[in-house]
């Protein structure tokens, strides 16, 4: 099932380590001229160029890009009652953890009258996208909007692939998460082109540029946010997931399997990896994951998900180095299951997302747990954060200083400004009290 790294008897070094680290086959360099492609299409032929990319990779023409109010409120009207119920939860645990996650403006006087004050402003328009491939997730609608709409954000726009199996329409859960949700502006169109629309607007739509794109989705949809970043400001080049176990001994087998599976069956990229000190634990755990592939839904995708080179069982010496390799690995999800979570946490460093203990499993904070599911994949959470309102909101200093304070100053602006042959920098100061 799972193949075997052995790190037993070594310490690698840290570029060793992230050479050892199993990674899917995914180059988002080699999608790049096609995003490239699809979106100069958008940005020169506009809504019919949409039109286009949606029968040829949603293999349907939506009858309207944007999606019609109506179409909004009889989603809204049709959602089954016991979804609704389980949006409406989930909307209230994530809106909860959001609005913890806005900065409180702070003030800092340095001098009587030598004041700086820090706020966080939102952005005014946002592009949210939610993909619609394999499968739909109208999950990730209230992981993108509630956050944005706790940072203060005005305008919010949405995007999401076409469905051949709904006419041409959104799917009507996410048409229905978004209607319940305030949000009204909603498109039907995906990938590149998608994040292209986004960014650059498209004017026969009426599609106004947005400041930031957000959201999930495949590798062209990685390769059009990193060629749109420098137009606008993306949350990160979300590719395949991943689930990180770190186990020890003491750890239940079946629920580590039932974990690892969870996330194999997102798609054949996707990457489960258990790291554990315990060889016959491993042995358990295979043994349950392989019973579990079998009575699976979508066994053949999760079991490729499972064989391929991104999945493994990591076996180490102890968990100090368990934790330095996952540190390399650097998870999207990383859960800790040992007979110390705490002390396994208090050495973790890079991650996405961390769940705690045997009754916390990723697919929780899929959903219900308040925290977000947009998470940095492919290791660039060795460096990235997952979405919360802070993706949306920009900090802002605003100086206040009164003439006694700027004049007590003066002489240092005029000393470094001089030592930098900036003149007119320091003579910007002194300028004020000549005469």
């Amino acid at each position: 099932m799972l193949r075997t790294i052995d790190l037993r008897g070594t310490r690698p070094s840290t570029s060793e380590l992230l050479a050892l680290v199993p990674r899917a086959g995914v180059d988002v360099d080699v999608a790049l001229e096609v995003a490239r492609g699809l979106i100069d299409d958008v940005r020169e032929r506009g809504s019919e160029a949409l039109l286009e990319q949606s029968e040829r990779f949603d293999r349907v023409r939506p009858a309207a890009i944007r999606v019609p109010a109506a179409e909004l409120a009889e989603a809204l009207d049709s959602l089954a009652p016991a979804v609704r119920a389980a949006v409406e939860s989930t909307i209230e645990r994530v809106r909860a953890a959001s609005r913890a996650q806005v900065p409180a403006p702070t003030t800092t006087v340095l001098a009587d009258g030598a004041v700086v004050e820090q706020r966080w402003q939102p952005v005014e328009r946002v592009g949210l996208y939610v993909p619609g491939g394999k499968t739909v997730y109208p999950s990730s609608v209230i992981m993108n909007v509630v956050p944005a709409q706790a940072a203060g954000v005005r305008s919010l726009a949405l995007a999401s692939p076409a469905q051949a199996a709904h006419g041409g329409r959104v799917h009507p859960t996410i048409a229905a998460v978004a209607a319940l949700l305030g949000v009204d502006e909603v498109y039907a169109m995906g990938g590149a082109g998608a994040i292209g629309a986004f960014a650059h607007g498209v004017p026969d739509l009426g599609l106004e540029p947005v400041q930031r794109v957000t959201g999930p989705g495949n590798v062209f949809v990685a390769a059009a946010k990193r060629l749109v970043a420098g137009v606008t400001g993306i949350d990160a080049e979300a590719g395949p997931t991943d689930i990180l176990v770190i186990a020890d001994a003491t750890a239940n087998p079946d629920f580590v399997a039932a974990d690892l599976l969870s996330q194999a069956e997102h798609d054949e990229l996707a990457a489960s990896v258990l790291v554990t000190d315990a060889p016959d634990f491993a042995a358990q755990v295979q043994e349950r994951l392989a019973a579990r592939l079998a009575a699976t839904t979508h066994r053949e995708r999760a079991e490729t998900a499972l064989t391929g080179s991104q999945s493994a069982v990591v076996l180490v010496d102890d968990l100090v180095q368990a934790t330095a390799f996952t540190n390399a690995f650097a998870p999207e999800h990383l859960e800790i299951q040992t007979a110390d979570d705490d002390d396994v946490l208090a050495r973790i460093e890079n991650a996405g997302a961390i769940f705690l203990g045997s009754y916390s499993p990723v697919s929780l904070g899929d959903y219900a747990a308040g925290s977000n599911h947009v998470l940095p994949t492919g290791g660039t959470a060795r460096h990235a954060a997952g979405l919360s309102a802070a993706t949306f909101l920009r900090p802002q200093q605003v100086v206040r200083y009164s003439r006694a304070a700027l004049e007590a100053v003066a002489p240092v602006v005029a000393a470094l400004s001089a030592d930098e042959g900036l003149p007119a920098h320091g003579a910007a100061v002194t300028a004020r009290f000549e005469g």
